[in-house]
């Protein structure tokens, strides 16, 4: 067994984990993580060649792992929530990847989120009303967390009245994908019940589109597409949950990263308001600094070399986008939060052919939202007390809570 190094993102280096891998890196940029079981890249230009290489790496295992074991039944429930052998495309390995991604790809043209950024503007705006209804708020529960949710949900066309219901499904994911220690088999059956909801409620709706289209994404991605480049409804039920969890969570991470490292910034948020920090600067910097994805699984299907380190065929790689925005080959002064640096340079939406295909409607989503809080909340400060913490779910990076006042 490899000695490796004490990596551990869900405990002792869950808040900042960028000291340890700068230090760590400088010497060992492929480094073995026996609590992770994987090996961990934290070299930018390592990830690109690891990331180009489709044949030597596969994605199918690209999410995390329990640490403990789940009850038969969860596991079998887990395995099985999205129906039996359905993989989502950030799972899949060309050649199946390319259809489901290509189709995936029309409904977030630079067409489609313009057309659907009124929107956005307007959920933004209203969350911001209320939120500023209070002088002293939670940004993550009171905007952040609902700006996202609702906007993602709205694109596929999700009614509002299961906004609750895809929140505590995602939430009871993340319990099941990043268990560390022993929990009761009840309440781990709860979460499991909860995702074949999810599954269930996911092939409701896709029929429900197939039958009736509507003006949302999940019709357009079974009726819009010219012949043979649209995707089956069991096909799009696949995608939905994914679409809903990973478009929404990640982008009110960013939006809490982004907010803080603004708001404890020597300018403060009167930088924003005034316009001497850009939007776009703004939140390019925010995915660099600390992106919301700190990394993603790879798995190598035959021997490789990655680094200087030679692995065998079945190794787990651990790409971390985080440590690849401080590499400090890449950036003049990684460690600093610096908006309109122009070294904004990032890995935050991955890259290759699983880049995130959602990158410019996040980028949107996020700007909007930022011109909105800026609009309703030109005082916005951080409240008193001591620095916010992160949530125990790496790969994600996600604070508990912000709290803020305006």
């Amino acid at each position: 067994m490899l000695e490796g190094r004490p990596f551990d993102p869900y405990g002792a280096h869950r808040d900042d984990p960028y000291a340890f891998l700068a230090d760590v890196g400088d010497a060992e940029p492929v480094f073995y993580a026996p609590l992770l079981d994987a090996w961990c890249v934290t070299r930018r230009e390592d990830m690109l060649a690891v990331l180009k290489d489709d044949r030597s790496f596969s994605a199918r295992d690209h999410n995390p792992r329990p640490k403990v074991a789940l009850p038969e039944d969860v596991s079998r429930m887990f395995k099985t929530w999205r129906g039996a052998g359905a993989v989502a495309v950030g799972s899949l390995d060309p050649p199946e990847h390319a259809k489901i991604r290509e189709v995936l790809n029309t409904g977030f043209t630079p067409a489609r989120v313009r057309a659907f950024e009124p929107t956005m503007r307007a959920i933004a705006t209203d969350l911001a009303e209320r939120a500023a209804a209070e002088e002293e708020f939670d940004f993550i529960a009171a905007f952040a967390v609902p700006y996202a949710l609702e906007v993602m949900c709205r694109r596929l066309g999700v009614p509002d009245e299961y906004l609750d219901r895809c929140r505590l499904w995602s939430e009871q994911r993340i319990e099941l994908m990043m268990l560390q220690s022993d929990t009761d088999p009840d309440l781990l059956r709860e979460h499991a019940r909860g995702l074949m909801e999810f599954g269930a409620f996911a092939r409701s709706i896709a029929q429900d589109r197939l039958a009736s289209p509507r003006d949302d994404l999940i019709s357009e991605l079974l009726h819009d597409g010219k012949a043979g480049n649209t995707l089956t409804a069991d096909q799009v039920a696949v995608q939905i949950p994914t679409l809903i969890f990973a478009g929404h969570m990640t982008c009110a991470e960013a939006l809490g990263t982004i907010t803080y490292q603004q708001l404890r910034s020597l300018g403060g948020w009167a930088e924003v308001v005034d316009g001497t920090i850009a939007t776009r600067d703004l939140v390019e910097e925010g995915l660099r600094f600390d992106s919301p994805l700190a990394g993603m699984y790879r798995t190598a299907t035959r021997d490789v070399v990655v680094g200087d380190v030679h692995l065998a065929e079945g190794s787990r790689l651990l790409l971390l986008y985080g440590a690849a925005g401080r590499d400090s080959r890449a950036h003049a002064c990684p460690a600093a939060f610096s908006p309109g640096s122009k070294s904004a340079t990032h890995l935050a939406f991955g890259h290759g052919i699983h880049f995130c295909l959602g990158a410019g409607f996040a980028r949107a989503e996020l700007e909007i939202a930022v011109q909105a809080l800026a609009a309703r909340m030109p005082g916005l400060t951080l409240a008193p007390g001591l620095p916010p913490r992160h949530r125990p779910v790496f790969p994600l990076r996600a604070l508990t809570e912000l709290r803020v006042r305006q």
